[in-house]
């Protein structure tokens, strides 16, 4: 800071060298604010979180502070249930499905103990309790014996069943059972060695595991080649993507959501390549996704028709609203009011007719439109650069792909978020973080058939275990597999 002593000192130097200082500090202004506005917007880049970025909630560094509430009108609310809520209540074995009953009856009266009591006809207080017998298994041992060839003079052996030979020594059950708990429940080789040989009884090694892994991958190939050669032909997709290590390698899941099913595939590109080996140069349906690169172009090179996902644009345009640019927040704030008045006018669908539905829905897009395009902020500094970069980052991306945030409004069912495909994508965030990934080409393709079934089975409101149980069968009889597609199973 200039001192007063100096300040007159450099007025009574004469009108140039007044002008010189004062030149000289307008620059060091200049240059600082320039330094403060790069430095604020790094703060609020590295601020970034859920609600302002792709990010998973679980990156939250820091949490919101509680809610202040007036504790004089706020009652505390008890642990548990609360009034006004429906009791839920585990439903009790039918009495087909109970083994054992147990009856209780009394002798004199528990209060006075009087002797002169009766049973009453009314139906007796019951307790069910489900009780674990010890866990046991058979072991079968196929002999095949040796024969002599008096002809030949050779030893022949009898021939063991092909099927037999294919499950070596577990079966069709305890096979599936490796593959549920691995990709299921995320147990890894060592726990499950762990409960094989502590709960059944069954010492068995990390590397027969895996063997029954690939048994399970190799039954599955022919219900997950389906679904990769019936994805093509849907109207409408939700896709996604999300990182997997391979043997200290980086490599990428791609989940494909259609009405009916799920695919998984993991594959080293994060390219539109993957777009083009899955769905080929011709498809027609719509692709619900995200604004990620490979999908611009694949949208741009094959005239594909994409649904952007609002709920990213959402938290794209709430990041405006933490820059320091005043303009660039208000105009963050505009944004998000217009998406607020859209949504409104989607979530009173059901009230309103079909025609002043869409009417409405219209009139909202084109409201939104107007306030993205036209009213993003604008300055250029003296070297002929635009310094509202963000906010006219945020309009040109309506200007080259505003129509595909829109589509949801003239194709019916689809959905204006990507949410269906970051649902199916989150239990292998899950695996990924438990396991650490894969090690091998083998694992990941097991990987991906297995994590298909297991997410399509949900979806259908059919057991896992039971179709890798079923697709074991029919691999080691030479059967037909069951098919996960219900119109072609």
């Amino acid at each position: 800071m200039i001192s007063k002593q100096e300040a007159e000192a450099i007025y009574e130097a004469g009108k140039e060298a007044t002008v010189e200082v004062l030149c000289r500090l307008h620059s060091r202004i200049e240059e600082l604010e320039k330094q403060h506005q790069t430095l604020s917007e790094a703060i609020a880049k590295l601020s970034k979180d859920s609600s302002t970025s792709h990010k998973p909630p679980s990156s939250d560094i820091t949490k919101k502070p509680p809610k202040t509430t007036d504790k004089t009108t706020t009652e505390k609310k008890n642990i548990g249930g609360q009034p006004g809520h429906t009791k839920h209540e585990r439903r009790p074995f039918p009495p087909d499905e109970v083994n054992h009953r147990q009856g209780y009856g009394l002798v004199d009266c528990p209060h006075c103990a009087s002797s002169d009591i009766f049973l009453l006809p009314d139906a007796p207080r019951v307790l069910q309790q489900i009780k674990l017998k010890p866990i046991h298994f058979e072991v079968t041992e196929y002999q095949a014996h040796p024969f002599y060839c008096c002809h030949c003079e050779e030893v022949h052996y009898a021939r063991i069943p092909n099927e037999e030979i294919k499950g070596g020594l577990f079966d069709e059950e305890l096979t599936a059972l490796v593959a549920y708990m691995k990709h299921v429940c995320h147990a890894s080789f060592s726990t499950l060695r762990k409960f094989l040989r502590d709960i059944i009884g069954i010492p068995v090694s990390r590397g027969y595991l895996a063997k029954c892994i690939q048994k399970v991958s190799i039954s599955l190939d022919q219900p997950y080649t389906q679904l990769l050669d019936h994805l093509p032909l849907e109207t409408k997709l939700n896709v996604d993507e999300t990182g997997h290590k391979c043997n200290g390698q980086r490599f990428w899941t791609w989940v494909f959501r259609a009405e009916l099913y799920v695919l998984f595939r993991i594959d080293k590109s994060r390219g539109s390549q993957v777009l083009i080996d899955v769905l080929g140069k011709e498809f027609n349906g719509v692709l619900g996704c995200d604004y990620f690169s490979a999908y611009r172009k694949y949208m741009k090179d094959f005239d594909v028709t994409v649904q952007f996902c609002l709920a990213h644009l959402i938290r794209d345009i709430r990041y405006l609203t933490t820059l320091p640019d005043q303009d660039t927040k208000a105009y963050g704030e505009r944004v998000l009011e217009g998406i607020r008045q859209m949504f409104k006018v989607f979530h009173e669908k059901d009230t309103l007719s079909a025609d002043t539905f869409k009417s409405e829905l219209d009139k909202a897009k084109t409201n939104l439109s107007v306030i993205i395009l036209e009213t993003a902020p604008s300055e250029i500094d003296a070297l002929g650069k635009e310094c509202k970069t963000k906010a006219q980052n945020m309009a040109q991306r309506f200007r080259d792909h505003g129509k595909a945030y829109f589509e949801f409004i003239t194709t019916p069912g689809i959905d204006p978020t990507n949410n269906l495909a970051e649902q199916a994508i989150r239990f292998i965030v899950i695996d990924r973080y438990i396991t650490q990934g894969t090690r091998s080409d083998r694992g990941r393709t097991a990987s991906e058939r297995i994590w298909t079934v297991i997410a399509t089975c949900a979806m259908q409101g059919r057991s896992a275990f039971d179709f890798i149980r079923q697709a074991l069968h029919a691999h080691w009889h030479n059967k037909l597999p069951p098919f996960l597609v219900p119109e072609t199973g």
